[in-house]
């Protein structure tokens, strides 16, 4: 198949879409992506790009890149960013003189990289498969703080015509299908299809190179955005309460995002820069090696009930790489990690709960913990392993 695949986020910025599209063109697929240029999460253009950055050829596979608005540190600006790429895009997509049989469109917000999907598909005459990672328009509140009527009436037109117009809609998390069946939405028209992880996720030794950069202790790794919607704040009332205990315990976060200067503030306020450690940003390729040296690996997410609908992608990976995992959200996510027994769960903004379970792993012994991870990767292979899913992906496009 000749597939074309509209994203407005693809490499250099790090989402798993980068490597389904990799394993596609594994397969013997010929994949062209529609994209924006890279300034995720920190809401400026990376080394070696700028605002009339052009398409470019990566792996073999061609990148078409449409102009956009940087998000900056959010508000005004990253609607800006929603609106401006979904403009570009749509223009883009007059100039694409190839031809194709499938387009996937990959969904982890905005909901308008839907419009020049649409485009796309009336253009080629070709269905789009629309792959959604986030709920629309309830992110908007949940995330963005949105509450305007007008604004989340007009998202939500805008979603029911883009799931409408989709040949299939598929859902990272069975806690969606009941909310998109509420927007009109056919049953038969939705398909569980979760997130897998890159290939190079799976369990590694500790590295002395790696070692090198963590402080010494019992570890907990964090990895990924630093966000909002990641619930920071509960997790430093956690390190606070913790520390309290005279528990050491030494907490490492990997990535950036809008949050982290707040959390800079945060650590120097409460006297943890013993306890808190922000390494910034590593290629996803190195988070192996880092969860190698962790001893535990931790996920959260506000309170809110689209979150508790959510599978936070971060869990396939953790389990992947088996360490225990510490999930401090609500809904589908800590249903996983209670399902695969490879961890503990705690209510979403509840740090007196986590603290207790960052205790409870302290005092388990090598071999329990060492079960946990197991279990984690067990589960991992039995339900997100990659291979499985590639079959599973193209199964849908082909029928």
């Amino acid at each position: 198949m000749k597939i074309l695949v509209i994203s407005q986020y693809f490499y250099p910025e790090n989402f798993k879409i980068n490597d389904l599209v990799l394993g596609l063109k594994e397969r013997g697929h010929e994949i062209a992506v529609l994209t924006g240029i890279p300034n995720y999460p920190t809401g400026i253009f990376f080394d070696g790009y700028d605002k009339n950055s052009g398409d470019e050829v990566w792996n073999g596979i061609k990148i078409y890149r449409s102009k956009l608005i940087p998000r900056g540190r959010g508000g005004v600006k990253l609607f800006l960013n929603y609106l401006s790429f979904a403009f570009s895009a749509s223009k883009k997509v007059d100039e694409i003189k190839e031809k194709f049989d499938k387009i996937l469109v990959y969904e982890p917000s905005p909901i308008t990289v839907g419009i020049p999907a649409m485009k796309a598909a009336k253009k080629f005459n070709i269905p789009y498969f629309f792959w959604v990672q986030d709920l629309w328009p309830e992110s908007l509140t949940a995330a963005g703080g949105i509450k305007n009527p007008i604004i989340l009436n007009f998202f939500d037109r805008l979603t029911r015509r883009i799931y409408n117009n989709a040949k299939k809609v598929l859902v990272q998390s069975e806690g969606f299908k009941d909310y998109i069946l509420k927007q009109d939405i056919p049953a038969e028209k939705l398909i569980f299809y979760p997130n897998s992880t890159e290939a190079y996720y799976h369990k590694k030794s500790p590295s002395a190179e790696i070692e090198k950069l963590l402080p010494e202790g019992f570890r907990i790794i964090f990895a990924g955005n630093l966000g909002e919607a990641q619930s920071l704040g509960t997790l430093m009332e956690a390190v606070e309460i913790v520390k309290n205990k005279g528990i050491s315990v030494k907490w490492v976060f990997l990535g950036n995002g809008r949050y982290r200067e707040t959390l800079e503030k945060t650590i120097v306020e409460r006297k943890l820069e013993d306890s808190v450690f922000l390494l910034g940003a590593f290629p996803g390729t190195e988070m192996p090696d880092f969860f190698a040296s962790g001893d535990a690996l931790i996920a959260s997410l506000k309170k809110d009930k689209i979150f508790a609908l959510t599978i936070p992608s971060k869990i396939q990976s953790y389990m992947a790489c088996g360490k225990p995992i510490l999930a401090a959200l609500d809904g589908e996510g800590a249903k996983i990690v209670e399902t695969a027994e490879c961890g503990y769960t705690s209510p979403a903004e509840n740090a007196e709960i986590l603290a207790e379970n960052i205790v409870k792993l302290t005092r388990l012994s090598k071999e329990e913990r060492l079960k946990m991870g197991e279990n984690a990767m067990n589960y991992f292979n039995n339900n997100f392993e990659r291979e499985m899913l590639l079959d599973k992906l193209i199964s849908i496009l082909v029928n």
